[in-house]
């Protein structure tokens, strides 16, 4: 291994130095022995921009820098890992943040020579500016590919296998072809790594502009079955009259076409998918995700007409919504995410289906009120999930006509049903539990999903049809 030091022009000084928050602190930093690297410098050198700023510091305590750093800027300190020395600060716009780490070894080369990849392991050095180059990482920077630094830093957290795909995804990189090797022969050294942490990793996939590159390099690598049992089954369905593609490849087109038209639509699409985050990450991830699972219950469901040869897979829907769960869980996700998820995958026929009908306003409002807050998602899972599926028997004119349709069902929620009032509660569980002389129970949850579904049907509209609908439910059967 060989260590690198290169003066850096006055281009790339001048983009750190415009860092506002990094100039704020830099009278801090200046006086210690401190050094911006990882992310943030890889970034620099991208044009890309970032919230997050990484240092690392030697021959002083990290936590006395963060601290320093957090008096200076009036923000906010949060302790990431005591054990390792590693601590966060985050600014007054709650944005930006700043990650103090305590450096590993005796000094910038020891710390760096510990971490993933050469494109990662680079160094600023805040006291004269000069870039520090571990194995080149300037030039893999340039050629677009992920390198190890030394195969010994893979096995120190196996992790690094999935991080390699979120670089494709992320970064539109490659990946060495001996490291790839080395991860399908070593992949289950992953079964030894919190699953928290592999969540994070395919989160960050799912956010990626090319996330078919980063689910098709852990294919590759043998991964993402590991990850995603039902894979191995939606391997097995071959292209029929209906789809162009194998089913696997149709799910990896499916995600690239919900995302492509959520980035062609207007600035209120946009603002949706930006605004109403599930969790940590962004909601299109997740959509990006249910993209990905959304024909599981094929598999499952797949018969051959004798005398047609159509294919069919009656019911994948209600079937893939209910296998998606076990590893959504065993991933981590949290309910509220598990939920999104299935109601994508559940309702993800609904919206074309309405095209067929030649959905009026009554329709329309009948498809937002049933699938709630992820109605619009589905709709944009539909999108994609037509523009999939181009087989002999599908013409353009049915895509555009179903296209277009969608399009004007997305009108219809942001013009219309956004400015319409909730359904009315017209009876609470204490009062059904009452008028049916019953306990609280899951017997009462689909009573009153029944009662929604009514009302959704414009079949209950007062207090009084509520309860008579309620009488004459037979739920014995429940």
């Amino acid at each position: 291994m060989w260590f690198m030091k290169k003066k850096m022009d006055n281009n790339f000084k001048n983009k750190i130095c415009e860092d506002l928050l990094i100039q704020e602190i830099l009278p801090v930093l200046k006086r210690r022995d401190v050094f911006l690297v990882g992310g943030y410098v890889r970034d620099l050198f991208l044009s890309k921009k970032t919230n997050d700023r990484d240092i690392v510091v030697f021959n002083y305590p990290a936590i006395k820098l963060a601290k320093e750093i957090q008096q200076k800027i009036d923000g906010y300190f949060v302790e990431l890992d005591n054990e390792n020395y590693i601590y966060r600060v985050v600014s007054q716009d709650k944005e930006n943040y700043i990650d103090v780490a305590q450096g590993v070894g005796g000094d910038i080369y020891d710390d760096l020579s510990r971490r993933d990849f050469s494109v990662n392991a680079l160094a600023v050095n805040l006291q004269n500016f000069e870039i520090i180059d571990v194995l080149d990482g300037l030039s893999d920077l340039e050629n677009k590919k992920i390198k190890l630094v030394k195969n010994q830093n893979l096995f120190d957290d196996a992790l690094r296998m999935i991080r390699a795909a979120r670089f494709c995804a992320t970064l539109d990189f490659d990946v060495d072809e001996n490291l790839i090797k080395l991860i399908a022969e070593n992949k289950n050294c992953l079964r030894n790594i919190a699953k928290e942490r592999i969540n994070y990793e395919l989160m960050k996939i799912f956010e990626g502009k090319y996330t078919d590159k980063g689910l098709l390099l852990l294919d590759e690598m043998g991964i993402l079955e590991d990850v995603f049992p039902e894979m191995k089954a939606v391997k097995t369905i071959p292209p029929n009259s209906h789809h162009h593609l194998s089913l696997f490849y149709h799910c990896i087109e499916t995600i690239n076409n919900s995302y492509n038209q959520i980035k062609k639509a207007d600035d209120k699409v946009k603002n949706y998918f930006e605004q109403k985050n599930l969790g940590a990450h962004p909601r299109y991830a997740f959509l990006k995700l249910a993209a990905f699972l959304h024909d599981i219950g094929k598999p499952a469901t797949w018969t051959i007409e004798e005398e047609t040869g159509r294919h069919r897979f009656i019911k994948h829907d209600d079937v893939g919504a209910k296998m998606c769960v076990n590893t959504l869980r065993n991933l981590k996700f949290s309910n509220k995410q598990i939920k999104y998820i299935q109601n994508l995958i559940k309702y993800h026929i609904y919206p074309s289906a309405l095209a067929r009908e030649e959905g009026n306003e009554k329709t329309f409002n009948r498809y937002f009120r049933k699938t709630g807050e992820c109605a619009l998602d589905v709709i944009f899972l539909a999108m994609g999930d037509r523009l999939s599926a181009r087989g002999e028997a599908i013409t353009d004119e049915m895509v555009e006509k179903n296209i277009n349709h969608l399009n004007l069902m997305t009108s219809f929620y942001f013009n219309n049903f956004l400015n319409q009032n909730p359904l009315e509660k017209l009876l609470d569980g204490n009062e059904i539990m009452e008028l049916l002389n019953i306990d609280k129970s899951p017997v009462l949850g689909k009573i009153i999903k029944e009662l929604k579904e009514a009302q959704i049907n414009s079949e209950v509209v007062t207090k009084a049809d509520a309860v008579k609908f309620i009488k004459n439910i037979d739920f014995r059967n429940f």
